[in-house]
């Protein structure tokens, strides 16, 4: 630029600004007092994961000044970061994260036509019954975690209600659980991206599972109820 004439200084000051630069050991360089009182400049440097979720802490910040009670969805399919954006969330905000992945189906639950529902194979009734309806009345959540290598459900630990609330999984957008919630964001994740980050995170038999069965499941769920589009916001997990 300097070259072509388009700066207000030759090539040759710029080459001699920098070589005086160079000699003085390259030390932070500032806007001159000029430049700041006409454009009052001023950066952050963020993390990725903090940029990308900023217009989620915005809506999140505007609900906490509004309302008593915040409770926030984070839906999305498998290895999509619904677990890391809502721990990222809890450690902003040191609020309570409840997951989907601990409402299974109970064995006698797990009928044929059960798993014809889209969104059929998680006890969506039990959270229901025990997480949304007592945060929603800002009562303490007796949580029962269910146990995938007993197929029992555990003791309950009493979590209290915060001011923000997570939910983070998938099914957790199904439309009898939806109008609880005061927002929800989706977590859209390529092909590709899911089974590197699937196989990288598990067993090959057990990233089969994945391939074979939960994430038709999960996909059917997202096609027939429209659950994308049916969420406030949309954060991508690609980059």
């Amino acid at each position: 630029m300097a070259d072509a004439g388009e700066l207000p200084f030759s090539a040759q000051e710029t080459a001699e600004a920098v070589e005086r630069w160079r000699k003085d050991g390259f030390p932070p360089l500032h806007h001159s007092e000029i430049f700041r009182q006409n454009y009052a400049p001023a950066y952050r440097v963020l993390r990725r994961d903090f940029a990308r979720a900023l217009p989620l802490f915005a809506r999140i910040d505007r609900l906490a000044a509004e309302r008593s009670r915040v409770l926030v969805a984070i839906e999305g399919g498998s290895a999509s970061g619904k677990t890391t954006l809502g721990e990222l969330l809890q450690n902003v905000y040191g609020c309570p994260v409840f997951h989907m992945d601990d409402f299974f189906l109970r064995p006698e639950q797990r009928t044929e036509a059960r798993f014809t529902q889209p969104g059929g194979n998680v006890d969506r009734e039990r959270f229901l019954e025990e997480v949304l309806i007592p945060l929603r009345e800002g009562r303490p959540v007796n949580y029962r975690r269910f146990d995938c290598a007993t197929f029992t459900i555990a003791p309950p630990q009493r979590i209290k209600a915060g001011t923000l609330n997570i939910v983070e999984g998938a099914y957790s957008m199904h439309p009898d659980l939806a109008p609880y919630y005061d927002l929800s964001v989706f977590l859209p994740i390529s092909a590709e991206k899911q089974r590197e980050r699937i196989l990288k995170r598990n067993a090959p038999a057990h990233a089969k599972q994945f391939f074979d069965r939960w994430i038709p499941f999960e996909q059917r769920y997202f096609d027939a109820l429209d659950v994308r589009n049916r969420c406030d916001l949309i954060l991508s997990a690609d980059d």
